[in-house]
């Protein structure tokens, strides 16, 4: 049998069984333990509530960095309150508390059925509040012991008169407030429930229900319906516990959520099709939104029922146990009208096209087939506009550090709506893809307009931007018209020869328009870098930073006659040099530089969109939702009868002397919390039995 009266913090000892069972039960009901197990969970809790939980791993990369955004993974940082590890935590402390209780509850409520009947006189000097009251004879005595049991019982104590032969033991015992003891039986049943309410709502059910039915996770990318997806990874409506995603387009219905787990994803069968009437969002002056609904149709597949509502943030629609929360929106396959102009080559071939978000076509460019693909639209983007200059040094060794971020998305006043953008991807036969960012819109940097491209090669990374000024128009064309002219070697030749001819004598001319077109060439096959190694090779290194600058001047020159050219040729007048133009001809020299290392042939741009908003539900079903209340609701009984609920004993002696003779009547007084409302009931107590 088990020992519950050994006073201790170490767990139940049992006499029998094998050893390892009684060390094992010794040690789970141990308060050692559970406070262990305890701790172990709240600082797993705040670090969950720190770091924000399920997001993309993009994210935790671009927050933490590569290497220890792979280490906090390994230990389900990211989705901590999943991790295997703080389910067996969590299973644990329900297992501890549990045998606490089975071990102490039995010994606290005998003890708060007990009266303390023996507690002799000579303990009077031992308490803090005691009270003595002398009497000359035997009725009052009676009297003063009268007086204490009508005063105890009008201020709510339990009375007891033991009857004993002893004249140490006391006359009168009373006391109060014995079973604030319930107070740690509920905080700890608290424990208890709400660990198993975590529990039921946790993932476990899910897993267990996936073993039992035999189902697996499969990867639903390039799926492009339900039907394709295998019965064994379809969820029944059945489930016990789940957390999904639902993503509805305007005027469509859906019946089938996304449960995602680690490598891959579950479809889950709702009890209800849901029809998404309309989404709506309020914005801020700034573009940020302010308020997001949905007004949806729900029809119940048991009864065919009919239910009209509308979800908005934190007020979500409850159906058969099943919450639906409005959680963001998304882009539910707007159509979108581009145009791809190409980055090489001594013609401008503009391609219209039209494809929706999730779409692909083929494109041909320089003997090279690429897919496009449509894989995201945004018609607003609230951005921090950062002011970081895309190149300070042109002769950077490392010219791709001039693709930068030119959108910074930390939280600042300076945010602004920047307009429409779509994210694609260009993938070669091989399977390979890059993955753009364009902005339809130029956006103001630096004083200037530019449209900014953003590439990156994986997810993993960040995007790198291209800035390409725009012109008064607002539009591409004239950086579109430089680039075919810098890509076409008689151009580039009459524009140094033109550049000879303004800047040098006669005699100096061919010398200087032959310099100018080694440098224009550099720059045409490989960007200001490819300049920077004809440099590297032409020049001495101690001679190298002098000419470094005049080449550069000698480079914009011609570079700005050339830009002249190309407005002759289509018929338009020639600018005339002032702020404005030198700035757009320095922001396309360096466009055109970065755009060697863009890494595409084509540039693909939004000319119009015709938008189909979705709306991005949570379907939850959490059975251990009313278990956890349960819990909170006993946590705040315990709590109150611990703190507000003292015990308070009393006892009352009536001291004899030798001769037999009551000479007094002694009062002694014990809480389990010292306060001033004990210490001003005692006073009363002991004023009200003084002789009057």
């Amino acid at each position: 049998m088990p020992d519950f009266d050994k006073p201790s913090t170490g767990g139940i000892e049992l006499r029998h069984g094998s050893a390892w069972v009684r060390e094992a039960i010794e040690l789970l009901s141990s308060m050692r333990f559970a406070i262990s197990a305890l701790s172990v969970l709240c600082i797993a809790s705040a670090i969950g509530t720190i770091v924000p939980q399920a997001s993309p791993d993009i994210n935790y990369v671009n927050q933490f960095g590569a290497f220890w955004a792979e280490v906090f993974a390994a230990f389900d940082v990211f989705r901590v309150y999943n991790a295997p590890w703080f389910l067996v935590f969590m299973a644990l402390m329900l297992i501890s508390t549990t045998l606490c209780l089975i071990r102490n509850t039995p010994k606290m409520l005998r003890e708060a059925r007990a009266w303390p009947l023996h507690v002799r006189d000579r303990a009077f000097v031992a308490f803090r509040h005691r009270h003595e009251n002398a009497v000359t004879n035997e009725s009052q005595a009676v009297l003063s012991v009268q007086q204490a049991t009508d005063w105890l019982k009008s201020h709510g104590y339990a009375i007891k008169n033991p009857v004993s032969n002893d004249a140490s033991l006391p006359v009168l015992v009373a006391k109060k407030g014995a079973y604030n003891r319930l107070g740690y039986i509920f905080a700890h049943l608290a424990i208890v429930v709400i660990s198993l309410g975590g529990l039921l709502d946790s993932e476990i059910p899910t897993r267990a229900a996936a073993w039992w039915w035999e189902k697996a996770p499969i990867n639903l990318a390039g799926l492009n319906s339900a039907q394709e997806v295998p019965a064994s990874a379809k969820m029944p409506q059945a489930t016990p516990t789940y957390r999904a995603n639902l993503l509805i387009p305007e005027g469509q219905t859906s019946d089938m959520a996304v449960i995602n787990r680690p490598g891959g994803a579950f479809l889950l069968d709702l009890p209800f099709e849901l029809t998404l009437k309309a989404f709506r969002v309020d914005y801020y002056s700034t573009g940020m939104p302010k308020l997001f609904a949905s007004d949806v149709v729900l029809k119940d597949k048991t009864d065919g029922t009919l239910r009209e509502a509308t979800i908005e943030v934190n007020k979500p629609l409850i159906h058969r146990g099943v919450a639906i929360y409005q959680s963001s929106f998304d882009d539910g396959g707007s159509k979108l009208k581009l145009v791809a102009h190409p980055l090489s080559g001594p013609v401008r071939q503009l391609l219209p096209i039209e494809l929706a978000v999730g779409q692909s076509l083929p494109l041909r460019s320089q003997d090279q087939t690429l897919a496009l693909e449509v894989s995201g639209f945004k018609a607003i983007n609230v951005e921090n506009i950062s002011d970081q200059e895309p190149i300070e040094d042109p002769f950077k060794k490392h010219a791709a550090t001039v693709l930068s971020p030119a959108v910074n998305v930390t939280t600042t006043a300076n945010q602004r709506n920047v307009g429409p953008s779509f994210n694609y991807k260009l993938r070669d036969t091989a399977g390979q893809a890059r993955e753009f960012h364009s902005y339809m819109l130029p956006i103001d940097l630096d004083g200037a307009p530019v449209f900014l491209v953003g590439v990156r090669n994986s997810p993993d990374e960040t995007f790198r931007y291209l800035r390409i000024p725009a012109d008064e128009d607002g539009s591409l064309n004239e950086y579109m018209r430089l680039r075919v002219a810098m890509a076409n070697p008689e151009v580039r030749q009459r524009a140094a020869e033109i550049f000879a001819q303004r800047s040098a004598p006669e005699n100096l001319a061919p010398a200087l328009a032959s310099s100018a077109k080694r440098a224009l060439d550099a720059v045409a096959e490989g960007g200001l870098e490819g300049l920077a190694d004809l440099l590297e090779q032409t020049v001495p290194e101690a001679e190298r930073d002098r000419a470094s600058d005049v080449v550069v001047r000698m480079l914009t020159s011609a570079f700005w006659e050339l830009w002249q050219l190309a407005r002759v040729d289509a018929g338009l007048p020639r600018l005339e040099q002032n702020d404005t133009t030198l700035n757009f001809t320095q922001r396309a020299l360096n466009a055109y530089s970065d755009s060697q290392i863009f890494g595409a042939p084509i540039l693909v741009m939004l000319d119009g969109f015709d938008q189909v908003q979705a709306s991005v539900f949570q379907v939850t079903r959490s059975p251990g939702k009313t278990t956890v209340y349960l819990g909170c609701l006993l946590l705040t009984l315990g709590i109150f009868a611990m703190l507000y609920i003292p015990e308070r004993r009393v006892w009352v002696w009536r001291r004899v002397n030798g001769e037999g003779q009551v000479e007094s009547v002694r009062v002694a007084a014990s809480s389990t919390r010292h306060s001033l409302d004990f210490d001003r009931e005692f006073q009363e107590l002991s004023t009200h039995l003084k002789p009057h």
